[in-house]
Formats: structure tokens, C-alpha cells, sequence
């Protein structure tokens, strides 16, 4: 039998990897095709980066537990802890595809990864929420051109849905369903739901003159089309362009606006729609259980760091003193 070469069994290396005697399983290409798309291309070309990053350092596959460690503390001074937590967690994956005795289970491992966060520290950068308050700034700040409408809905639809910049550009038009009260909006596939069972998310009709489902109705005016995605690029001519928008270009977008309304862009991205409207509305008192509901969040443990930020001032003890 030959070994597998990874790239076709599960797109973890750029390259075969010796070392993996396989049964006929390979010979069905159907199996192969599944087993490929049990991950994502996002996950995959994230497996590919970490494991080159890993080879090119010098190190083998299958790996020994001394030479995971080493990659570890070689580089404790270079990535953040989460950096390496996720290379591990690639290392262990590829070890367990292949069936290989897994090194990152071992307690050298488990040790040099606790001491590096006790050295370095665990605290990840957050992106800044957009505020409702904000949010509205900047909305006053934009025009009436069809890249100023495009924007203008695809902060708010970002906003009001607390989708993910991925799920955001994903939406296709087919994805809009007209209701009494607003839109619905059906989210096919995300981070969260990778066998893509999907759900739907209310946009409601706004109280204010910054209606998301007006805006998203003035842009789909411009797009003129009943197919394919509903944000695209817009070029300076104001011609949009058949192409589905990037991920990364509503950090680009959501930054520009904020400068454009007077706002320091810094410390903000394309999760900071997401982080500001679970902000805003805990803020506001919206329980949590209908923040997680609009968001997708698993549970109330991974809005804690939203309760957190905005009840920061709510009996706050200076407060009450000076």
C-alpha cells in the first residue's frame, strides 16, 4: 500500500506525508470527497499555515513530545499563547487523523504550555464594539452614492444581525425572506454550524430613521439583481461589481466610516458589529437569552465578556463616591 498523501485526505500538509498505511478506504473517492469537506477551507488553509510553520522550524511528523515542546518554548517569545494553544491543537489533530501516538496529550507538553501562559499571560485583544451610539455617527457621516448605500446597509444588516464578517458576505439575495415585521434572514452555513443545518435571523423594521431593512432595501435598489451575493464591491465609478465582497473588506469599510464620522478607527474590526450589538443591548437590558438567540452565542458563558464590558459602570463603587 502507498501512504496517503494528507492534502487529499484532509488538506492538513501542502505535501505527502510518509508513514500512514492505509486499507481501500482511499480507493472511494465519494469517502474522500466527505472527509475533506468535514472541515472548512478557512480550517484547512489554517491546519496548512500552523503545520508549515511547524516543518519549516524543523520539525518531523509524526513528532515526539520533546520536539513539541521545544517548537513551544522556542517560540513563547514570539506568538501569543492562544497562537500556540491553536498550533498544538493543529499538531494533535493531524497526529490523531493518522492514528500516530500523540505527543501534545503528554504531560511535557501540557507543562510548557501552562508555564507559558503563566510567564506571558492568556489576555487576547478584543475588538472594540461598535456602540449604538456610534453606529449612528458614523451613519449620519455617510452619503447617498451607491457605495455609501451599500455601506450603509451593510453595517446596519451586520449590526442588527450580530453576523460574523464571514456569515455577513456570505449572504446571498435568495437569503432574504420579507415578513410582517421586517426580514428574515437565513444563515445557510457559520462558524458554528460547519454541517450547515443554518437558522434564521430577525432583522425588524427600526424605530429610527437608520432602519436596517430600509437600508438593505435602498442597496438591493442599486443592485437590481435576484441572484447571487448581496454585498459586492463598489468601484470609485460607483459601478458594482459582480463579485462577492471579502471577508476582511468590512474591517476595511467599518474603519474607513469611523474615520470619515470623526471617529479613532483604532482598536476596531469587522466583530466589533457583532461585540456592539451584544453589547448594546445587554446594555439596554435585553436578556441575555435573546442576545444569544440573534447572535448564535452557544451559551451565556461566551457573552460574559459583553455582560462584563457593559455593566462596567452600573453601580460602579468610584461612582458612587466621587
Amino acid at each position: 500500500m502507498n501512504g496517503l498523501d494528507l492534502t487529499r485526505y484532509n488538506h492538513f500538509l501542502s505535501r505527502p506525508t510518509k508513514g500512514w498505511e492505509v486499507t481501500d478506504l482511499t480507493a472511494d473517492e465519494a469517502v474522500e470527497h466527505f472527509i475533506r469537506e468535514s472541515l472548512s477551507e478557512y480550517t484547512r488553509n489554517a491546519y496548512r499555515s500552523e503545520l508549515a510553520h511547524f516543518a519549516d522550524w524543523g520539525g518531523e511528523l509524526p513528532a515526539s513530545a520533546v520536539l513539541v515542546a521545544r517548537y513551544l518554548a522556542d517560540h513563547a517569545d514570539m506568538l501569543a499563547p492562544s497562537s500556540l494553544a491553536r498550533r498544538v491543537a493543529t499538531l494533535s489533530k493531524v497526529h490523531e487523523a493518522n492514528a500516530w501516538p500523540n505527543p501534545c496529550r503528554s504531560e511535557i507538553v501540557r507543562a510548557t504550555m501552562r508555564g507559558i501562559k503563566r510567564v506571558n499571560g492568556t489576555v487576547q485583544d478584543q475588538a472594540r464594539p461598535l456602540l449604538r451610539e456610534d453606529l449612528f455617527i458614523l451613519l449620519n457621516a455617510l452619503g447617498d452614492d451607491p457605495r455609501a448605500k451599500r455601506d450603509r446597509a451593510l453595517l446596519l444588516i451586520g449590526w442588527a444581525g450580530g453576523f460574523r464578517s464571514s456569515e455577513l458576505v456570505g449572504l446571498d439575495l435568495p437569503d432574504i425572506e420579507e415578513v410582517r415585521e421586517g426580514l428574515a434572514l437565513h444563515l445557510r452555513r457559520s462558524k458554528t454550524d460547519q454541517t450547515g443545518q443554518g437558522r434564521k435571523i430577525g432583522i425588524p423594521l427600526g424605530r429610527t430613521r437608520h432602519c436596517p431593512v430600509a437600508a438593505l432595501s435602498a442597496w438591493l435598489g442599486v443592485l437590481a439583481s435576484d441572484h447571487g451575493p448581496i454585498f459586492r464591491p463598489v468601484d470609485r465609478h460607483g459601478n458594482v461589481q459582480p463579485d462577492r465582497l471579502r471577508s476582511d473588506a468590512v474591517s476595511t469599510i467599518l474603519r474607513n466610516r469611523l474615520a470619515n464620522g470623526g471617529i479613532d478607527p483604532e482598536g476596531y474590526s469587522g466583530h466589533s458589529l457583532r461585540a456592539g450589538l451584544a453589547t448594546s443591548a445587554i446594555k439596554a437590558g435585553v436578556p441575555t437569552y435573546k442576545v444569544r438567540a440573534q447572535t448564535g452565542h452557544a451559551s451565556d458563558l461566551m457573552l460574559s465578556r459583553y455582560v462584563r464590558d457593559a455593566g462596567l459602570f452600573d453601580g460602579n463603587a468610584a461612582g458612587a463616591l466621587l
